[in-house]
């Protein structure tokens, strides 16, 4: 249970790092950053799962490189249901994850 908030608290934190490097991506404090984190966990744990599912042909057939489309729209979704968490459209959300996976989250 420790684990699962460290993490929480460890993306929180990366989301607003990021939102300081990638321009079109912004989170108002530390309390957005935290709820986006756990909204974004959430549509990736339910919705992103079934997308990767169902999108699993072309996943193979791009090499894997639609599954950073759907991490994009999940940002996308959680920004339209967040607030203080606004993505400025689909190049940033890509962006922030590029930069998000290049921290091990």
């Amino acid at each position: 249970m420790l684990g699962l908030l460290v993490q929480w608290v460890l993306y929180g934190v990366a989301l607003l790092v990021v939102s300081r490097i990638v321009p079109g991506f912004h989170v108002e404090g530390l309390w957005p950053a935290m709820i986006a984190a756990l909204v974004i966990g959430l549509l990736n744990a339910t919705f992103g799962l079934i997308l990767k599912i169902l999108t699993f042909p072309l996943s193979i057939l791009t090499l894997g490189l639609f599954l950073l489309v759907i991490n994009g729209l999940m940002i996308l979704v959680a920004s339209s249901i967040v607030r203080g968490f606004r993505v400025s459209g689909f190049v940033p959300a890509s962006g922030a994850r590029w930069c998000w996976r290049c921290w091990g989250c």
